[in-house]
């Protein structure tokens, strides 16, 4: 099965990066370090969500630091204004927990990478509408790869899907079956409290599984 190398360039980044890092909770004087682990792994996609304390501070210190190599900004992104915020601080990657129109066409209209969220097959093909070329189901966990799949099937197979929320290393297979282009994850890589040691092992742990499956 092929997929997209986890080692992307900045040129690549038409097609994003198939692994996305979610570092919700993320503090300002860490986001660094934490980066430098998940870059150092092989991750090439980090998003700072806005619920996050200084997000956007995170998120001006992330791309200063790794904007070059890596596919940084924002994930729940909720307004149009908010897409200007991010891209104002140097995020190229807009991630949202849903289908918002206005906020897909903002960042589309910004030339930044759109990752909206959806569930059923209006909201796919709204955001599609919308502009958007990759799409995340969300929550993953709740809908399963049989749904992804169906989904899929109706989709312009230039579309990008990918899973978060409840996909990890251990459980890759039947998603990538499903024909997922990547997957988003959270807590299995970051959580408040983990020392950039500890997120590196996670990482390495995440593009080796990746890796494993996709050869």
């Amino acid at each position: 099965m092929s997929s997209p190398d986890p080692v992307a360039t900045p040129s690549s980044f038409g097609r994003p990066p198939p692994i996305v890092a979610i570092l919700r909770g993320v503090k300002p004087d860490e986001v660094v370090a934490i980066a430098k682990a998940l870059v150092d792994a092989g991750i090439r996609a980090i998003e700072v969500p806005l619920n996050s304390p200084e997000p956007l501070e995170s998120i001006r210190r992330l791309c200063d630091a790794y904007g070059e190599v890596a596919l940084c900004g924002a994930g729940t992104v909720l307004t149009p204004q908010a897409v200007d915020d991010v891209a104002a601080v140097g995020g190229k990657l807009i991630v949202t927990p849903n289908t918002d129109p206005d906020v897909i066409a903002r960042a589309v209209e910004l030339g930044l990478t759109a990752m909206p969220g959806f569930a059923t097959p209006s909201e796919a093909f709204a955001a599609v509408k919308a502009g958007a070329r990759a799409l995340k189901l969300y929550p993953a966990s709740s809908f399963g790869p049989s749904h992804i799949k169906a989904v899929k099937d109706v989709l312009p197979k230039d579309i990008l899907v990918y899973a978060v929320g409840g996909v990890g290393a251990a459980n890759l297979e039947p998603w990538l079956t499903a024909g997922v282009a990547g997957i988003g994850v959270g807590g299995e890589l970051y959580r408040p409290g983990y020392t950039p040691q500890e997120v590196g092992q996670k990482a390495a742990a995440l593009i080796a599984a990746w890796n494993a499956q996709t050869a």
